[in-house]
C-alpha cells in the first residue's frame, strides 16, 4: 500500500520493492509527461521529513534542467532514440543486442534510479550477480558505460561512473574446434541445404550473416572467387561487419563443384537469388540460421558421434586453427578470415591442437636432447604423435 503525500510539484510516497528495503519515489509531471525517481531507501532516509529535505535538491535540479533525464530509464529512452534508431550508423545486430540488454537487464535494476546516484562499485558488485557469463556482462557494462558517455556529451553529467567499473570478459571455456576427421563425419551425416552450407562456412569462414547474405551474383565462377557484399541478422540486410570484411574470399576447385552442383538442384539458381533461399518465403529471404542449427546440423554431429558445441562460429574457429595447423602464416590466415588485425586471428580464433603441439615440442627436445640423454632411450616422435 502507498502512502502518498502531495508535495507541491508532484507528490513523495512510499514503494516497496521486490528485494530490498522500501524506497522513496518522488513523482512530479514535466510537460506532458509523467517522471518519477527513487529519492533514497528508507534505510537511508528514515522519516518522511528527511525524503523531503532531500526532494528539495532533486526539484532545484528539475528546475534547472528542464528537459533533461532524471533517471536511467529516461537517458535509455534518449539514447536510443538519437543512437539506436534505424538510420543510426550502428549495424542492425549491434542495436539489437544493446535493446536486448538494456530491456532484460539495465533498466530492471536501475531504470528508476537517478543518473547521479549510480555509484561504480554498486555496479560492479550487481555485475557479479548475475547468471550470465562473463563476455555477457562486459557487454552490458559496456553499454552503461555508453549510456553515461551519451549524457556528458549532453552535459547531463561531468563524469562517467562506469568507467572504474571492473568486469572480465575472459572466456570461461574454450570454444570448440572441428578436427579434419570430425568435419568429414558431418559431412556425410548431412542433408540438404545443410551439407552445402556447412561446406562453404567451413571452408571459406565467412560469417553466417554473410554466408546467408550470399546470392549466386556474388559467386564468381570466371574468377573462382566469392564477393560478400552483404549481411542478414534476423532477416534484416544490412552492410558486412568491418571495412576488411569485403575482400574477395577464394574459391578453389573442390567449393566451386560443390556450389555448382547446389546451384543445379536448389529451387533458387537465378543470379539475384539468395544462394540459401528459404522455400517458406518463396526464396525472398535466406533460411534463419538457428533453424539450420537446430533441425539440421546439431542433430547430424549427434548422428556422426561428435560430443562437441557446434555453432556456427565454429567452422570459422575450425578453419582459423586448421591453416595455423597447416603451417600457413599469420597474415594468410587473418585474410583468409578478413580480420582487420592479425591479433584477433591469433588470440580469439586460433587453437594449437595437442600433435601441433607435441611436434613443436619434439623439435624443440631432439635439438638439445642429445645433450642431456642417451640417445638410445629416446622414444621417437612418430610414436609421440601417434599417443
Amino acid at each position: 500500500m502507498r502512502k502518498t503525500v502531495s508535495y507541491q510539484q508532484g507528490c513523495l510516497y512510499r514503494e516497496k520493492r521486490k528485494a530490498g528495503p522500501s524506497v522513496w519515489v518522488f513523482r512530479f509531471r514535466n510537460g506532458k509527461s509523467n517522471r518519477k525517481v527513487i529519492v533514497g531507501s528508507v534505510e537511508k532516509l528514515r522519516t518522511k521529513t528527511e525524503a523531503m529535505k532531500a526532494c528539495e535538491s532533486l526539484r532545484s535540479t528539475i528546475n534547472r534542467d528542464a528537459g533533461a533525464p532524471l533517471n536511467v530509464a529516461e537517458l535509455v529512452d534518449h539514447y536510443t532514440e538519437k543512437e539506436l534508431s534505424d538510420d543510426s550508423t550502428k549495424a542492425h545486430s549491434t542495436r539489437e543486442m544493446y535493446g536486448s540488454y538494456v530491456r532484460c537487464w539495465i533498466v530492471p535494476q536501475w531504470g528508476e534510479h537517478p543518473l547521479r546516484d549510480v555509484r561504480t562499485v554498486a555496479v560492479e558488485g550487481w555485475l557479479r550477480t548475475l547468471p550470465l557469463a562473463n563476455g555477457s556482462r562486459a557487454k552490458i557494462r559496456n553499454i552503461m558505460h555508453a549510456l553515461y558517455n551519451h549524457a556528458m556529451r549532453y552535459e547531463w553529467m561531468d563524469k562517467n561512473p562506469i568507467s572504474l567499473v571492473r568486469q572480465s570478459a575472459k572466456r570461461e571455456r574454450v570454444p570448440d574446434v572441428l578436427t579434419v576427421a570430425e568435419i568429414a563425419a558431418l559431412l556425410t551425416q548431412l542433408r540438404e541445404p545443410c551439407k552445402t552450407a556447412v561446406f562453404v562456412a567451413f571452408s571459406t569462414g565467412l560469417r553466417v550473416s554473410e554466408l546467408l547474405g550470399l546470392k549466386w551474383e556474388d559467386v564468381r565462377f570466371d574468377m573462382m572467387e566469392i564477393r560478400p557484399s552483404r549481411a542478414i541478422v534476423d532477416q534484416v540486410v544490412g552492410p558486412l561487419k568491418t571495412d576488411a570484411s569485403d575482400k574477395p574470399v577464394p574459391m578453389d576447385t573442390a567449393l566451386a563443384n560443390v556450389l555448382l552442383e547446389w546451384r543445379g538442384k536448389c529451387p533458387y539458381n537465378q543470379d539475384a537469388d539468395f544462394v540459401f533461399g528459404s522455400p517458406e518465403k518463396d526464396g525472398r529471404q535466406p533460411y534463419w540460421p538457428d533453424s539450420l542449427l537446430r533441425k539440421g546440423v546439431r542433430p547430424a554431429a549427434v548422428r556422426a558421434g561428435i560430443a562437441k558445441h557446434i555453432g556456427w562460429h565454429s567452422f570459422r574457429r575450425t578453419l582459423a586453427t586448421l591453416l595455423q595447423g597447416n603451417g600457413e602464416t599469420v597474415k594468410t590466415t587473418q585474410d583468409m578470415l578478413r580480420h582487420a588485425t592479425s591479433r584477433l586471428t591469433l588470440e580469439l580464433y586460433a587453437q594449437g591442437t595437442m600433435p601441433e603441439k607435441r611436434m613443436a615440442q619434439s623439435r624443440v627436445t631432439q635439438a638439445v636432447g642429445t645433450a642431456v640423454v642417451p640417445m638410445g632411450t629416446m622414444v621417437k616422435s612418430q610414436v609421440i604423435v601417434g599417443a
